[in-house]
């Protein structure tokens, strides 16, 4: 591309023909030779004679110069101007372009994708072949031509990672398979990382290399913890600046499942600092509810902290079979489990029939053995919807003959009778140690410490399932801790007391754990502090660079120890894992992790990722040479004669604007005719209240929504109609509201009104007062209604007979309900000699359509939706009052189809259907 005062030309040869313009000047300026004079003396007769219209003997000037615009525009326009030209790159080597890929570059991320897209374009002018190195998800460095790569633009996206030194490794071996040089153009995302140097001192090896890294702070979130009564947030940044605010969304769905932002706070960076702390006080309900926190604006994986049960605290139910010793705290049986649960918990407090219907995640009995028929039914119907109930051994249970003979639905085996204590008749010697844990139990991978032992336990029974169900046992095989489905959830029984008079395990680290692997105690602690050796864990969802969730699909399973300790990369990406009842987010970001930002030597340039767009300019130059040459045409036919000067102003003034005639501005009343008419829409009457007005407008936008969905009809948004002002004939049907003080229409309106109904259209009068009168003049409602009706043009009137089209238009109905379920519903009377023939359900009706149908049930507030397609007003009550909102929709479909299809459901054809539905 050749550059010309800032502006390049993909076809600079072709500008040699404007040396041609000052030739083609002279030509078209030059005068036919003058005509031979001879004399002739009648000549004489016509001298004082003057032409109305004169020829000029050459061409204006100004129609030269017009012509040599034309040609010169012509010229430019193909020898492809272009704004703002890319210019090629220096060096005709190959060129490697290299992009680290990471999430820090995500919120820039299209400015990225231009920039290469611009480079491409200049290497492929140059014909330099091109390789990219993508530093997250290196592969095999391919040289292609510029135009191959530019169409796996769009396939290109960062990863939810920073290349590590596996990736790093891949591409310097990648690199090392090249022979020969090649230059470098390095997009880098604006943080440091290790190896990054050495890997810039081997492409510098091989060429020239540029850096391309834009001038904003990458920002990053830390995973959110829970501590002294706040969820704790840590926002980072990459530089010290000046002092920024800087808004966080909490994320998570609301009680439709719909995702929202649950709260907006906003963090502030103080002048200097590179990190922001953040402390939101939330309900717990709220809290529960979250799901992600993100940086407003911040499109990237690592502004975003997935939330797991770390946030969660449960509602936990503790009850013990004996009071706390007053003053004597470290007795309670309770108090060892209150200790581990108390941090991240919430305590209920009332009687178990109290307590259960606040829905508990947790319910604890610590040597509770007696409870009520109530209590028992309620409880089991509680764990069996997904309930987990813990249950502790101690004095109390072991002298009871609870499951002894039959299995206890709320305990996982039979119990023998008695304990099992040292000393006893069934001595065991000495205190015993627990065994390791089963890879088939939750406990796998605890580390068991050397002093917990047990010294008295209650006994289970033998039993076919009973090594199914035991998820801990002592060294000598005994079950120390059993478990076992109820419905949805599961009983757990731990075999010693809760508090440390049976065994040392509630002293011991491995309690806690214990109860976080049952899901009972929430996980409190980070991945890293968690033993999580031997658990498997299954992603849920992984995270895109852009901080998107998506399925986790057919990944693998990852080790809890990896899971806890794996660096986030290809074999350990973002996201939520699970093992049972557990879930666990793997975040961008660790809880220790800062941003560094990049440094390059001084030797390499650095620019930024802003490009000027390239704006080519022939187009419009060629549409400028066809508007010229069309100015041309239309003055030489002026200057020839041959248009008169009313035709010579029109065309010149037409080929000035270059544009068709603007169409006439249309008038409100026929811009209304056109939105009218453009699909079927219903209408309402417009009363001067402004919510029955606006109720009126939502019920026929729910009642279009229904003939959508349910007929072949498809109806445009509804419309609100002025009786003085608006044309009546667009509508087949109109919903008219009736209050007590809306005004009289005029006479002109009436006329139209009367017109319409002629014709054919239907108006549904609606008193809305069915709830508290009959049909009349009982209510001021229905006094209005004979005043607005007395002057139009209405046939005799009955009510609605059973075998009326409007009970089988589309839906066999009876009733006619709205909000309101009165049966007094008037519609034209049927003609004195309709009669029923014989075999046949109904009368033998006339034709036509009633015009109108009078009610007061409030069917609009039945129909009546909001914008996002939610019933508006209430209807009765539970189950039936959402069966009559649904026989109001199914009235108004028939009524819709009534206007538009008439009486044809009367038609024989159709009668064997309409008997065999009718079950007749």
């Amino acid at each position: 591309m050749t550059v010309l005062g800032g502006i390049g030309f993909t076809a600079p040869w072709l500008l040699l023909a404007l040396v041609a313009l000052p030739i083609l000047w002279l030509i078209l300026r030059a005068v036919p030779p003058a005509p031979i004079r001879r004399l002739f003396p009648a000549v004489s007769l016509l001298l004082g004679l003057r032409d109305d219209e004169s020829v000029s003997d050459r061409t204006p000037w100004w129609l030269l110069l017009l012509r040599v615009l034309a040609v010169a525009a012509v010229i430019l326009g193909l020898a492809g101007p272009v704004l703002n030209p890319r210019q090629q790159a220096e060096g005709d080597q190959p060129l490697l372009m290299v992009m680290e890929a990471s999430w820090a570059g995500a919120a820039r991320w299209t400015q990225q994708i231009d920039l290469l897209e611009a480079r491409l374009t200049e290497a492929g002018r140059a014909s330099r072949p091109v390789a990219v190195l993508r530093l997250g998800a290196p592969e095999d460095l391919v040289f292609q031509s510029a135009a191959a790569w530019r169409s796996r633009l769009p396939g290109l996206s960062p990863m939810p990672w920073q290349p590590g030194a596996a990736e790093l490794a891949a591409a310097t071996q990648a690199i090392a398979a090249q022979t020969g040089g090649f230059d470098t153009l390095w997009l880098s995302d604006g943080l440091d990382y290790a190896g990054r140097a050495e890997l810039l001192d081997t492409l510098g090896a091989r060429g020239a290399v540029t850096v391309y890294q834009s001038p904003n702070p990458v920002l990053g979130l830390r995973p959110a913890s829970f501590a002294d009564g706040a969820v704790q947030l840590t926002l980072l940044r990459a530089e010290a600046g000046e002092e920024r605010i800087q808004p966080v969304l909490a994320l998570g769905p609301d009680p439709a499942g719909t995702v929202r932002v649950l709260n907006r706070s906003e963090a502030r960076f103080a002048s200097g600092e590179t990190e922001a702390q953040l402390a939101l006080a939330l309900p717990s309900e709220l809290r529960a509810r979250i799901t992600r926190f993100e940086l407003e604006g911040q499109r990237a994986a690592g502004a975003v902290a997935l939330t797991d049960d770390s946030l969660a605290r449960h509602e936990v139910a503790l009850y013990a079979g004996r009071q706390d010793r007053e003053g004597l705290e470290l007795l309670s049986p309770l108090h060892y489990l209150t200790q581990v649960l108390a941090p991240n918990s919430d305590f209920i407090d009332g009687a178990l029939l109290d307590v259960l219907p606040a829905n508990p995640d947790i319910v604890v009995l610590a040597d509770v053995v007696t409870l009520a028929t109530l209590e028992r039914s309620a409880l089991t119907e509680w764990v069996e919807q997904g309930g987990i109930l813990v249950r502790f051994a101690g004095p109390r249970m072991a002298a009871s003959d609870i499951g002894r003979d039959n299995a206890d639905p709320l305990l996982p085996v039979r119990l023998r009778s008695g304990g099992r204590t040292v000393g006893g008749a069934m001595s065991w010697g000495e205190a015993k140690t627990l065994a390791p844990f089963g890879d088939t139990s939750p406990f796998y991978g605890l580390t068991i410490p050397d002093d917990v032992t047990v010294s008295t336990q209650v006994m289970a029974q033998p039993d076919p399932d009973l090594a199914d169900r035991v998820i801990a046992a002592l060294s000598d095989g005994t079950p120390l801790v059993t478990r076992k489905a109820l419905g949805l959830g599961q009983v757990v029984l731990f075999h010693v007391t809760a508090d440390a008079e049976w065994s040392s395990l509630p002293l011991s680290g491995l309690y806690v754990e214990m109860l976080d692997r049952l899901a009972v105690s929430s996980a409190a602690k980070s991945a890293d502090a968690i033993n999580m050796e031997g658990t498997v864990w299954s992603p849920l969802r992984v995270m895109d660079g852009f901080g998107q969730l998506d399925d986790a699909g057919n990944l693998p399973g990852i080790d809890g120890t990896a899971l806890a300790t794996a660096p986030i990369g290809p074999e350990m990406r973002p996201g939520v894992y699970a093992n049972d009842s557990r879930r666990l987010a793997r975040n961008v970001l660790g809880a220790d992790s800062v941003l560094t930002p990049a440094t390059w030597p001084a030797s390499v340039p650095v620019l930024g990722l802003s490009i000027a767009a390239e704006q080519p300019l022939g187009g419009w130059l060629l549409s400028l040479a066809l508007v010229l040459l069309a100015l041309d045409v239309a003055a030489s036919l002026a200057l020839s004669g041959r248009l008169g000067p009313l035709g010579r102003a029109a065309a010149l003034l037409a080929l000035l604007l270059h544009a068709p005639v603007a169409e006439a501005q249309l008038t409100e009343a026929d811009m209304f005719a056109r939105d009218a008419t453009r699909e079927m829409v219903l209408a309402h009457v417009l009363t001067g209240n402004r919510a029955v007005d606006d109720l009126a407008l939502a019920g026929l936008r729910g009642l279009s929504d229904t003939l959508f969905f349910r007929t072949s009809v498809e109806p445009a948004a509804p419309f609100s109609v002025d009786l003085e002002r608006d044309e009546l004939a667009f509508f087949p049907l109109l919903y008219w509201p009736v209050t007590p003080d809306q005004p009289q229409p005029s006479d002109a309106a009436y006329a139209r009104l009367n017109t319409y109904l002629r014709l054919g259209g239907m108006i549904l009068f609606d008193t809305r007062d069915a709830d508290i009168a009959r049909f009349g003049a009982s209510s001021p409602n229905g006094r209005k209604l004979q005043q607005l009706a007395a002057p139009l043009d209405i046939p005799p009137l009955e009510p609605v007979p059973g075998d009326h089209v409007l009970t089988r238009t589309f839906y066999l109905l009876q009733d006619f309900p709205g909000r309101h379920a009165s049966a007094d519903i008037w519609v034209e009377a049927a003609p004195l000699d309709a009669e029923q023939i014989e075999g046949m359900p109904f009368r033998n009706l006339n034709d036509g359509v009633t015009p109108v149908v009078i009610g007061g049930n409030d069917w609009a507030a039945a129909w009546a939706v909001d914008d996002n397609g939610r019933a508006m007003l209430p209807v009765g009550r539970g189950y039936g009052g959402e069966r009559q909102r649904e026989l109001a929709y199914r009235f108004g479909v028939n009524l819709v189809m009534h206007v538009l299809t008439g009486n044809y459901k009367s038609d024989q054809v159709h009668v064997p259907a309409l008997l065999d539905r009718l079950g007749q």
